[in-house]
């Protein structure tokens, strides 16, 4: 709806875009954690945020823990 396309633009005014870089990366934590289906989407998250240096923020912390020895810090 307009009213949620304003909050998101207000929450995330400058959004980062998915490059080939976040994709290459996302293959391979993709390879290195069992290939589960279902899983490439966060991996792409994962990746792009390992890439920044940013922190992952998530009610959804059990899919990405298994990222944190590849580096990413999760927020519950």
């Amino acid at each position: 709806t307009p009213q949620q396309t304003a909050l998101a633009t207000a929450a995330f005014p400058d959004p980062v875009a998915l490059i080939a870089q976040d994709a290459a990366r996302a293959a391979d934590l993709f390879n290195a954690t069992g290939r589960r289906r279902g899983s490439l989407a966060d991996c792409l998250i994962a990746a792009t945020c390992l890439r920044l240096g940013a922190s992952i923020a998530t009610n959804n912390s059990q899919d990405f823990q298994r990222f944190a020895p590849m580096g990413l810090h999760v927020i519950m």
